[in-house]
Formats: structure tokens, C-alpha cells, sequence
């Protein structure tokens, strides 16, 4: 029997429509992707803005935390760093020889997943096909297990990976340059586009690689593209220039200072100095308000670490709270934008961090005050649009991590943007897959 691929679709959204959530239609297309792999495609880009949501965010979220447990068959490779020393070896396993891009992960927003963070590399690269047409059969989805410090997953017999904890910085930084070496052997053609490491670590081995290897960090150079991309937008509303804003973080991990220096950046060939532009942001972490002289401080956030009093730290805030150490921060600092990159990682499980209180705040000093809530999935992200349109008066300029619907709030009807690395990181795979650039030409892609 002949079906025409139309056909097939059909029959494909039909059985889709019968799922009783997404997380089983994340599974549906899974599981259609390793018996048709052009219908998969087919089906993801018959409707994009419907499918990404599946198969990206903010489904991949939930897809991440249950991973080990809707497993049917692997669609990448898993790196164990008990492999040292052989990597070459298995790289040479897989069967497609011109591998173009690699995708390699440790941590998500959500916190440490261990080898249930494979879904993310899995997502990203099916984007690349979905989203700019590179050729599936040349990715490959690439999960470096060193271990997890989470004891649930140790604990837990489906758990797919190495069962011990992260090893030293050191031993850890040797196996990735093991890694990064192997790659320009096997896959000379490679773009290693790294994804979800931890804060210090994203940092590190992007400095570490990116001038001498093709690659790119997604949560750095991605978020930031993206990111600056939407307040350049924004800015067109409100009227205002880059070199004049003052932009206040909550999350000083590394998205956050990926943003930074590309907003100082953008300061600077406005004609604004180092040091100036940098004192126009200012950020929270765990501990509070980033201050010059705070034990401890990573090297990453001495560049934001202003001489300023401390604030408190977030870890022993009522659920109910206005979030006072943010809202005094906005009445002393009085930022044009709030952006939200923290992850929930500054108060897990109290709640939105932009509260009606913050959002007030960032009302009374501003016409339009620009409001990026991008941490995902949507339970961690630090305001939801109605609330920054309601609490602002629908002064608010706002823009989150996964796409909102329109909000319809008295009389009027508000469109969300959103702001996530989708946006950038399939176009770069696509012009680094075209061009068979020289790797001299590649290094740094961003």
C-alpha cells in the first residue's frame, strides 16, 4: 500500500489529538521518530508554533525530569568519563562519519538532572532540522555523563546514568579537553554548541575553547543574542538609547553574564567606557545583592560587584513576600529594565520572584518599564504576562522564556514576545553546515 506523505500526516495529527496531554504527545512523536524520521519532520513543521512547544519548550522541561522513565530507545550518544582516555574510540562508533554539530549538556534550569538532561541536546538538535533545514542524519546528541550529585537519581533504579558524584573541577575540565581534541579528529567539520553546564563551568570552558575550536555556548551567546535582540525592540517603544539604560538582574549565573557583556557591549560602541557601561547593571544571586568585598565571590560576577551595602540573601523569605531586598534595590538603583535569568535558583518553591510589589516598583520610575521574565519552565518563570500587564497598569513591556497567548485585560489585548535562544542557535547550525567554512573561519561562531 502507497500513502502520500499528506496522508500520513493526517493520521498523525489525529492520533495527537487523542493524547490526553502533552507529555504523552512528547512521547507520540518520540517514538514516531525512530520508525519515520521524515515524517517526524514533516509533522513538526506542518505547525511550528505548535510543535516546538512540544518537542522544545516548555514540554521539554517536564520530558527532562521524567526522562529515565519514558526512555524507548537512545538518540544520542552518552559520554561517561569512565570512557577516559577512549573517546576517540567511541566517537568512531557512531555510524554517520561527516557528523556537522554536537550538543553537549550536564545542567538545566531545573536544576541538576544528570543524564536525564540528555533530552535537552535531543531537542536543540531536532530545531536545527524543524527550524532551519540542516540535515538530520549530520547532528548528533551528545550527553557528557561525569556523575550527578543528585541523590534521588543515584538512588533511583531507573536512573540512566554514571551512578558516583561530579568529580573535581580539574578531572572534570581534562575529560572535556580530552572530548573537545577527539572531535576536531573525528568530526573535523564539528560545531560543538554546549548547552546547560553549571554557571562557573559555562563560563570556563567557553573561554577555555572558543578560540580554538568551533563552538558556542547557548546559554551565553544565545540567551544574550536573543535577549539583547529584544530590549534593541523594546527600546523602539519606549523610545530610549542602549547607553542610557540601567538594567537589573535577578540570577547572576552564566546567561546572565552572558547578557551583561553583550549589553555592555552594545554600551560601548555607543561610545560608553568599560567601567561605565558596567556600573549601569547591577545583579542578584543566592546571597543577594552582588557587592564588591562578599566572600566568595566567583570571578565571573567581580566585574558587576559594585562597592554597595549587602543585601539580604533570599533563603529565608515568607512565601507571601514582596521581595523587599528587590524592591529596595529598584528604589535605589531606579533600572529601566528587570531581567529575571535565576532559575528559581534564588528562592526554590516560595514563588515568583517579580511580585506585584516589584513590578509596581519598576512602574513608578518608568513609562514603560521593560520586564523579561525568561527563566523556564513556566513554574519558575519570575512573572507570568498577565501579572506584569495587571500590576503595571499595562505599562509593562514584557517578554518571557516560552511563548504566552495574547492577554486580553481591560479592554485591551496584550501580545507576550518572547525571548528564547530558538531564535538563534538553528541559524547558526545551519550557516555553519552550508558555508564548509575553514575551521580558522569558524572559531567563535558567535
Amino acid at each position: 500500500m502507497t500513502e502520500s506523505i499528506e496522508t500520513q500526516l493526517s493520521r498523525v495529527l489525529q492520533q495527537l489529538k487523542g493524547k490526553a496531554n502533552d507529555l504523552e504527545r512528547f512521547i507520540h512523536l518520540m517514538n514516531l521518530l525512530e520508525t519515520n524520521e521524515t515524517l517526524f519532520y514533516r509533522t513538526l513543521m506542518s505547525d511550528p508554533a505548535r510543535f516546538l512547544e512540544i518537542v522544545y519548550d516548555p514540554e521539554i522541561g517536564e520530558a527532562s525530569l521524567k526522562f529515565d522513565q519514558i526512555l524507548r530507545r537512545p538518540h544520542g550518544m552518552y559520554l561517561s568519563i569512565s570512557r577516559k582516555g577512549h573517546i576517540r574510540e567511541v566517537l568512531r562508533n557512531w555510524p554517520v562519519k561527516d557528523v556537522r554539530a554536537t550538543n553537549g549538556g550536564r545542567i538545566l534550569g531545573l536544576g541538576d538532572l544528570g543524564a536525564n538532561g540528555m533530552a535537552i541536546p535531543i531537542g536543540k538538535l531536532q530545531l536545527y532540522t524543524a527550524a532551519s533545514g540542516v540535515p538530520p542524519q549530520g547532528l548528533l546528541p551528545m550527553y557528557v555523563d561525569a556523575g550527578t550529585n543528585n541523590e534521588t537519581y543515584l538512588r533511583d533504579p531507573l536512573y540512566l546514568g554514571l551512578r558516583q558524584h561530579r568529580p573535581p573541577t580539574e578531572e572534570l575540565y581534562a575529560f572535556v579537553d580530552e572530548l573537545v581534541e577527539a572531535v576536531q579528529e573525528v568530526f573535523p567539520n564539528c560545531c560543538i554548541h554546549f548547552e546547560d553546564w553549571t554557571g562557573t563551568d559555562a563560563i570556563a570552558l567557553l573561554a577555555r575553547y572558543r578560540n580554538k575550536v568551533c563552538c558556542y555556548n547557548d546559554d551565553i551567546q544565545g540567551t544574550g543574542g536573543v535577549t539583547l535582540a529584544g530590549v534593541i525592540n523594546a527600546l523602539k517603544i519606549t523610545g530610549g538609547q542602549l547607553k542610557e539604560q540601567r538594567v537589573l538582574f535577578l540570577g547572576a549565573g552564566s546567561a546572565a553574564i552572558g547578557l551583561a557583556d553583550l549589553i555592555v557591549a552594545g554600551m560601548g560602541e555607543q561610545g560608553v567606557t568599560l567601567e561605565a557601561a558596567r556600573q549601569q547593571i547591577r545583579m542578584f544571586d543566592t546571597k543577594g545583592l552582588v557587592v564588591a568585598g562578599r566572600p566568595g565571590l566567583g570571578p565571573h560576577k567581580l566585574p558587576y560587584a559594585h562597592k554597595l551595602p549587602p543585601s539580604k540573601p533570599f533563603d529565608h523569605l515568607d512565601p507571601a513576600s514582596e521581595c523587599p531586598q528587590i524592591v529596595a534595590a529598584i528604589e535605589d538603583f531606579k533600572p529601566t529594565i528587570l531581567i529575571g535569568v535565576s532559575g528559581n535558583a534564588l528562592r526554590p518553591g516560595v514563588g515568583r520572584l517579580f511580585s506585584r510589589g516589584v513590578v509596581e516598583a519598576m512602574s513608578r520610575h518608568n513609562e514603560r518599564p521593560i520586564i523579561f521574565a525568561l527563566s523556564n519552565p513556566i513554574e519558575h518563570h519570575e512573572c507570568l504576562p498577565e501579572q506584569a500587564y495587571a500590576w503595571s497598569g499595562g505599562k509593562a513591556i514584557h517578554a518571557g522564556g516560552v511563548q504566552f497567548p495574547p492577554v486580553h485585560l481591560g479592554g485591551q489585548t496584550f501580545l507576550p514576545s518572547q525571548a528564547n535562544n530558538l531564535y538563534i542557535f538553528p541559524a547558526v547550525g545551519m550557516a555553519i553546515y552550508a558555508t564548509n567554512a575553514e575551521a580558522r573561519d569558524r572559531q567563535n561562531v558567535y
